[in-house]
C-alpha cells in the first residue's frame, strides 16, 4: 500500500494479522479501512458498509489497491468475525497512547456497557457482548476496551483492562463493582491512584466507613485532619446543592486492622447531594475511598467522583444516540466485539476533529457527503 493510503488509517492496524489461510480475494487493510470509513459515514451493519464501498468504489480505488473491487457483506461479516479482537485491542491501543498520554492527575473512567442486541438467539439475551472501556475525560476519549464475556464477568474484565495499561499516575474511578482490594492493588502496581464508591458489595467496610464519617461530620471533625468543599448548581427548576467531606486519618477512623486490608489507602470521603424540585427535597450521602494523599484537596477529589460520569454522557450515550449501536444485530464470533472497536475509533476521530461547529451524528453526515471533510476527520 502506497503512503497516501497508509495516511488515511491510523498507523498500527496497517499490520493486523489476517484471520484467512486461503482464497484471500481482498486485502485485510482494504477491508478494515471500507469498514471504518462507512461506519463514520454512517453505516450501522455489514450490507451498509457494503453498499458504502460500492457507491465510494471509485474514489476508494485512488489509494486502495481493491484487486477484485469491494468485498461483499458476507465478507466483511466474516472477516471482522474471525478477526483476533487482542490483536485488534492491542493496535488499538497503540495508536490511542500514540494521541492521549495517561499523566499525573488524569481522570481515567472505567465503565462497561452492554450491546443489547448482540445476543444470537432471542431466547438467550446472557449472550449479548458486554465491553468495558477505559476514557480519559480530559481528551473525552476511548483509551482501551475489552469484552466482558458478559454481564457477570465484568469484573475480569475490568482486571484484564487495567494489566494492559500504565497508568503513570492517571487516577482511577470504576463504580462499585471495582471496589475491591484486589483492584485498588492492581491500580497501584500499574502506577495509578484511584477513587472507589464504598456500597453493600463491601458490606464491612461500607458499614464501618459511614459510621465514622457520620459522626466526625456530627462533631465537625475534632482533632482529625480534614478538608470540606461545597458546590450549588442548578437548571430547569432544579437545584442541586454537592457537600464533600475528606479526612485522611484513615487508621483512626477505619480501625488498622480493616485499613490494612486496603493496599494504599489513604483518604476517606463522604460526599452529600441535596436536590431541591418542584418544591420536593431528597438528600443523599455516598462514601469513597481514595489512594490519594493530603496533596489532593477536597475540590479536586470532587472533580474526580463527578467527572466519572462522564463516561456516560460521553461516551455511551455517544455510542447509542450517535451510533445507534444498541440496535445493532451483529452477534456472531468476534463480529460484536470488533465492529465496537472500529466504531470508538471513529468516534474518537469525529471528537478529534474540531473545526465542525456541531454534534457527532452530523460530523457523520458531514463525512458522507464530502470526501474532503472524511479525510480532514481521518487525519486530525
Amino acid at each position: 500500500m502506497d503512503t497516501q493510503a497508509t495516511a488515511r488509517i491510523p498507523q498500527p492496524f496497517c499490520d493486523m494479522p489476517d484471520p484467512r489461510r486461503n482464497n484471500r480475494r481482498h486485502y485485510l487493510i482494504d477491508i478494515i479501512t471500507i469498514a471504518l470509513f462507512a461506519i463514520i459515514c454512517g453505516a450501522e451493519d455489514w450490507e451498509a458498509v457494503a453498499l458504502y464501498g460500492r457507491c465510494k468504489v471509485d474514489w476508494l480505488k485512488t489509494f486502495l489497491k481493491l484487486p477484485h473491487g469491494v468485498p461483499s457483506h458476507d465478507t466483511f461479516n466474516d472477516v471482522f468475525n474471525r478477526l483476533d479482537p487482542d490483536a485488534f485491542e492491542s493496535r488499538f491501543q497503540a495508536w490511542m497512547a500514540s494521541l492521549v498520554q495517561l499523566s499525573a492527575g488524569k481522570l481515567l473512567a472505567i465503565d462497561g456497557k452492554s450491546l443489547r442486541r448482540s445476543f444470537e438467539h432471542g431466547w438467550d439475551k446472557n449472550g449479548m457482548a458486554h465491553m468495558v472501556s477505559a476514557f480519559v475525560q480530559e481528551n473525552r476519549m476511548v483509551f482501551a476496551q475489552v469484552e466482558a464475556g458478559g454481564l457477570g464477568q465484568e469484573l475480569s474484565a475490568i482486571e484484564r483492562l487495567l494489566s494492559m495499561l500504565d497508568l503513570n499516575g492517571a487516577v482511577v474511578t470504576i463504580d462499585a463493582l471495582g471496589c475491591n482490594p484486589h483492584i485498588a492493588g492492581q491500580i497501584l502496581e500499574r502506577n495509578g491512584n484511584y477513587v472507589l464508591p464504598v456500597k453493600g458489595n463491601q458490606e464491612t467496610l461500607q458499614a464501618k466507613l459511614s459510621l465514622a464519617m457520620d459522626e466526625a461530620i456530627l462533631e465537625n471533625f475534632a482533632d482529625i485532619q480534614h478538608d470540606i468543599f461545597e458546590q450549588t448548581d442548578g437548571d430547569h427548576g432544579r437545584i442541586e446543592t454537592r457537600k464533600l467531606w475528606v479526612c485522611w486519618d484513615v487508621q483512626e477512623l477505619l480501625g488498622k486492622e480493616l485499613a490494612g486490608q486496603w493496599p494504599g489507602l489513604k483518604a476517606l470521603i463522604a460526599i452529600e447531594r441535596t436536590r431541591e424540585l418542584n418544591g420536593k427535597t431528597s438528600c443523599q450521602r455516598h462514601y469513597y475511598i481514595s489512594s490519594l494523599d493530603r496533596r489532593t484537596k477536597a475540590k479536586g477529589l470532587a472533580g474526580y467522583i463527578r467527572g466519572h460520569w462522564s463516561i456516560e454522557n460521553n461516551l455511551h450515550w455517544q455510542l447509542d444516540v450517535s451510533f445507534n449501536e444498541d440496535q445493532r444485530r451483529v452477534r456472531k464470533g468476534h463480529g460484536a466485539e470488533n465492529l465496537s472497536r472500529v466504531t470508538r475509533i471513529g468516534l474518537n476521530l469525529l471528537k478529534r476533529e474540531s473545526t465542525a461547529k456541531c454534534g457527532i451524528a452530523n460530523k457523520r453526515k458531514n463525512c458522507g457527503w464530502s470526501n474532503d471533510y472524511l479525510l480532514k476527520v481521518l487525519l486530525a
